[in-house]
């Protein structure tokens, strides 16, 4: 459980109470958390926050990944695979290397960045902006994306991978969210294949938002989207 108090050294303390909960108390509301996929590590970053905190559950330590950064950072997910960050700002995103703290690589999306999702098999991310558009890059070739995709009319608000299936969809404040056929091949001279497969709609308009997020079942081929109209949609094979 995460809480937003003020912590006299400006970093979160730890406390543990009965039945095995966990408090990580902040200096400010925490606006986004990521876990690592083994489930020990998980980072957390504040509003207008110019750095990123990475806790370890088992050893109720925290850590900030930067020692000094001045742009404020909008997204921050681990890859899949290796010790690496991946942190977007407005408009560039970058892998840093956790364990030997050092920059990887900078890409630039050309756009403002809303979110980001990594593909399980750890070489390309796709990256939703505020114009509405999605920007598939395969960090293996280059720093610019390999593909941008031109799918709402609102800012995108979430983005996600399906874990099993060649799938990822894309959600927005146009209130629709998007499948996509997303095909990265094994053989690494292979482009991925993209391709759309349909629109789905379901959630209102609600003071100027639509879906807010959303992420695949992690078995079975179903999409749920969570909306600014206060309700959970769960989109399945016959839809």
């Amino acid at each position: 459980m995460i809480l937003n108090e003020r912590v006299s050294n400006d970093m979160p303390s730890w406390e543990e109470r009965k039945n095995d909960i966990v408090f990580v108390h902040h200096i400010a509301p925490v606006e986004r958390v990521s876990w690592h996929h083994k489930g020990d590590y998980f980072a957390t970053l504040v509003p207008k926050g110019n750095n990123i905190l990475v806790h370890s559950l088992s050893r109720r330590t925290t850590r900030p990944v930067f020692q000094q950064q001045n742009v404020p950072i909008q997204r921050a997910v681990f890859h899949v695979s290796r010790p690496w960050l991946i942190v977007s700002t407005r408009s560039k995103v970058y892998l840093y290397d956790l364990h030997r703290q050092f920059l990887v690589k900078k890409m630039s999306s050309g756009s403002s960045i809303s979110c980001i999702a990594t593909h399980f098999g750890g070489d390309n991310i796709i990256v939703g902006c505020s114009n509405g558009r999605l920007a598939w890059f395969d960090m293996d070739f280059s720093d610019t994306p390999y593909r941008v995709l031109a799918s709402h009319h609102s800012t995108v608000k979430s983005v996600a991978f399906h874990r099993r299936y060649p799938l990822f969809a894309s959600v927005s404040d146009d209130t629709t969210a998007q499948i996509f056929y997303g095909l990265v091949y094994s053989e690494i001279e292979k482009n991925a294949l993209i391709v759309p497969v349909k629109v789905l709609r379901s959630h209102a308009l609600k003071d100027c938002e639509g879906i807010l997020d959303c992420d695949f079942h992690p078995a079975q081929p179903w999409l749920f989207t969570a909306g600014a109209d206060c309700t959970i949609v769960c989109f399945c094979d016959g839809v």
